[in-house]
């Protein structure tokens, strides 16, 4: 079991460090989703931002 770790430590840190990677931007993700914040920069910048919120402006 020493001797794998021995051949393979290169391999798993590399693996480690991409797991913590991915889970930084999963963690960082979800929390900015809960906040409100979605994946874009807001509906400002937003092609679609007079057709998505067409309900909401009716309602005006």
């Amino acid at each position: 079991m020493l001797e794998w770790l021995a051949e393979n430590w290169g391999n798993i840190l590399v693996i480690a460090v991409l797991l913590l990677a991915v889970g930084a931007v999963v963690y960082f993700r979800v929390r900015a989703r809960r906040a409100g914040r979605g994946g874009c920069g807001g509906c400002a910048g937003c092609a679609m931002k007079d057709i998505c919120h067409e309900k909401y402006k009716k309602n005006l």
